[in-house]
């Protein structure tokens, strides 16, 4: 039996949370076991536990590793926009499509992780992070009014998730149309 180096290791990690952020926001964190996160990487699931401590650890970096990848995607956004309500209206023809809709692994984690979040104890490490990301998502929507944020984060991942919940529907494109345009009136 070879041991793996040090480097090689971190790298493991960084893929198993990596993978398993795309998993949990694609399937569900109950639906995702330990054995599926180490197959999408090729490990083993004693890999697993020379690296995490549980599967819940895993879900608190996971959650965490999913908002650091929205924030990057929003980064991107600013920095390719020439200021923050164009950056905002991208970010809106983007998240209320059909291409994000059909894709929650690479989706949103306020979308993709709400309902797994919401069934953890108030005092899991997971739940915080999760709140952390709901609030720098918020800011970003609106950096000057924290409410008109969080109503434009909660418009667009509550119709998200009903889009993708009447997907292959009529409704589903009028769910996303109709958030867009509520959430375009509060646009500067």
């Amino acid at each position: 039996m070879s041991r793996v180096s040090q480097a090689t290791a971190v790298k493991n990690r960084a893929d198993a949370v990596t993978a398993a952020a795309r998993l949990f926001r694609e399937r569900g964190v109950q639906q995702v076991s330990i054995a599926d996160v180490m197959k999408s990487v090729g490990l083993t699931v004693g890999g697993f536990y020379k690296q995490f401590e549980s599967k819940e650890a895993l879900v608190a970096e996971a959650t965490t590793r999913a908002f650091e990848e929205r924030n990057a995607y929003l980064t991107e956004l600013s920095q390719a926009h020439p200021d923050a309500p164009t950056a905002r209206r991208a970010l809106l023809d983007a998240y209320l499509s059909p291409t994000h809709r059909d894709d929650p692994g690479s989706g949103c984690a306020c979308a993709g992780l709400a309902a797994d979040i919401a069934k953890t104890d108030e005092t899991c490490v997971s739940r915080e992070a999760y709140a952390d990301g709901v609030r720098e998502f918020a800011d970003w929507l609106s950096d000057t009014d924290r409410e008109d944020g969080l109503v434009m984060t909660a418009t667009l991942v509550g119709a998200i998730l009903m889009a993708r919940a009447t997907a292959g529907t009529d409704l589903s494109e009028d769910i996303m149309r109709a958030a867009r345009h509520s959430v375009e009136a509060r646009l500067p």
